[in-house]
């Protein structure tokens, strides 16, 4: 009886476990394509887009939630709460907006809730249960944000996945990631043509259990 009783809670902790939806965040400095990403996957999975995605600087200036996202293939399940992320930047300026031909009120607003935006992502942080750290690969990844959001994470012990976006860019150097941070598993995609997506979907199933 004794043994009855333990494989059936042992089946009932698997299910309850199958059946959380954790929460999957994604961090990285602004334009990297976190937002680009996002729409791609819910688009494949639950066939409509996150957010806005534009080539202005911290479009995305509050944390955004997308929740019950199922993911299944090859008999696998997987589901959770999507979250995306302001930019995570050290210094906002607004004269940066300046030569969006933004005026200087509107500029001065956006880096004002651009602000407010990164210190709302970085306490998203105690939230995460796993999280993609979406880089460029076209730019430099030994910068001081990334060096930030990696120390964050890594203080927190959060399991991560770092996706090395825009491979489809000719000065795109996925190397120079997986140099930066060896220790991390490093996926080269195009979130915006979709490109090696396959793999990083692949690489989610491994990261979220």
């Amino acid at each position: 009886m004794m043994t009855m009783l333990t494989g059936f809670l042992r089946r009932l902790s698997f299910l309850f476990r199958r059946r959380r939806h954790v929460k999957l965040g994604l961090y990285g400095p602004p334009n990297s394509g976190k937002t680009t990403l996002a729409n791609r996957i819910c688009k494949d999975w639950i066939g409509e887009e996150m957010g806005i995605a534009s080539r202005i600087p911290h479009e995305t200036r509050e944390v955004v939630i997308k929740e019950k996202i199922e993911m299944k293939s090859r008999g696998r399940f997987l589901s959770f709460n999507l979250v995306d992320t302001p930019g995570i930047a050290t210094k906002i300026d607004y004269e940066d907006f300046l030569k969006y031909n933004m005026s200087a009120k509107d500029a001065k607003q956006r880096a004002k809730e651009a602000t407010k935006g990164v210190i709302e992502a970085i306490k998203w942080l105690d939230d995460m249960d796993s999280v993609i750290v979406v880089l460029d690969s076209t730019k430099d990844p030994y910068s001081q944000v990334n060096l930030t959001i990696i120390g964050n994470l890594a203080a927190r012990d959060i399991p991560v996945l770092v996706v090395g976006n825009k491979v489809d860019v000719r000065s795109s150097n996925l190397r120079r990631i997986q140099n930066a941070f060896p220790q991390y598993n490093i996926i080269g995609i195009s979130a915006l043509r979709g490109k090696n997506i396959e793999a990083f979907y692949e690489a989610l199933f491994k990261l979220v259990r």
